[in-house]
């Protein structure tokens, strides 16, 4: 009789086991030291919008927002140290201390036991750390949100983000259903040009359109804003033809013969398969506008209450550097509506994005 050998422990399954589990390790170790180093800045900012000014000036507060832990004695709060003693390292409340010589004497009172009275004692004082607590504010959000006037800066961000949403999903809808579904002579080559403008660099068109919207009374408005996205952008007609494409024509054809429209084909037919790429493509602009800084720039100098946040924050420049902490904390209050509309919408924009890249 043989003798049975389990392929698991045979040294050629195991050496290949150890090194799929290698590479993976290293992978994930790679990935997940890019995705730190990547949320770093966001990180600090999140630390910081809770620090107040001398926190983030003191050194020995570190990373997270840390003050100085006080003692209460006989009615007057004293600092606490890390004292090396005799029984090891602990933290006493520094009463007094008088430098004689090159030393420093100093009376301490040990928290955990008060009535032991004070601890007087001969040390260097460059040995002693002083105790951080960890003591987190929210005073920066109010203030700045009343410092910057982010009410404001929010609702028109919000109509120009929302408005100029609506202008660019319509307008695509439309573009590209034509693209997708009607067979003309030259829509193919049409299709192409359209595609083509992608490459235009915006530095092209912006004297010409900045001159344009200046004499037909357009400047210091949010029109130059919101009108140009009624009329189809390039990327989002590729994405949205993209996904119709993928949708059987045999589902047109089918409407067709009960009497449907071609208006009624793309409205009850088309979109209600199409919310994945709607939902990709509503997003994508919403973030464009509300992170737009250089068109209101142009458009909007000398109006302030016109003003969205990437424009009306920079006006603020001189408070935020005598107080990062409000800085940091309006930085986050301007982010947090993108990122929760992402984060609900999350699945469905993914799913948008996947299949409209992927011939079907």
């Amino acid at each position: 009789m043989g003798v049975r050998v389990k392929a698991a422990s045979h040294p050629w399954v195991l050496s290949h086991q150890m090194r799929v589990f290698a590479s993976v390790a290293g992978v994930s170790f790679i990935a997940l030291l890019a995705l730190i180093i990547f949320l770093m800045p966001a990180g600090y900012m999140m630390v910081t919008a809770f620090k107040t000014s001398t926190q983030v000036g003191d050194a020995n507060s570190g990373l997270l927002p840390s003050s100085p832990v006080t003692f209460n004695y006989n009615g007057e709060d004293y600092p606490l140290y890390e004292v090396p003693t005799d029984k090891g390292i602990q933290q006493l409340a520094l009463v007094k201390h008088v430098k004689i010589g090159s030393d420093y004497t100093a009376t301490f009172i040990n928290p955990k036991d008060v009535a032991a009275g004070p601890i007087v004692t001969k040390l260097n004082w460059y040995l002693l750390k002083p105790v951080y607590g960890f003591s987190p504010i929210t005073d920066n959000f109010p203030g700045a949100w009343a410092q910057i006037n982010l009410g404001l800066l929010f609702r028109n961000t919000f109509i120009i983000a929302i408005l100029g949403t609506i202008g660019a999903l319509v307008s695509g809808i439309f573009v590209a259903y034509g693209f997708s579904r009607f067979r003309i002579p030259g829509f193919d080559k049409l299709f192409l040009v359209l595609i083509a403008t992608i490459i235009l660099p915006t530095q092209i068109t912006l004297i010409p359109q900045y001159i344009f919207f200046r004499q037909i009374g357009w400047g210091g408005t949010w029109l130059p804003l919101i009108i140009p996205h009624f009329f189809a952008n390039a990327y989002n007609v590729f994405l949205l033809r993209q996904y119709f494409k993928g949708i059987p024509r045999e589902m047109d054809e089918a409407a067709s013969i009960d009497g449907a429209s071609p208006l009624q084909i793309l409205l009850y037919v088309i979109l209600p398969q199409s919310i994945p790429v709607l939902t990709a493509v509503s997003l994508f602009h919403f973030f464009f506008a509300w992170n737009d800084f250089f068109a209101p720039l142009i458009y909007l100098q000398g109006k302030p209450e016109l003003y969205t946040i990437s424009i009306g924050m920079t006006q603020f420049n001189n408070i935020f550097q005598a107080q990062p902490g409000y800085a940091m904390a309006a930085a986050m209050m301007s982010i947090s509506v993108p990122l929760l509309m992402f984060l609900l919408a999350q699945r469905i924009f993914m799913q948008g994005i996947v299949i409209t890249g992927v011939e079907k």
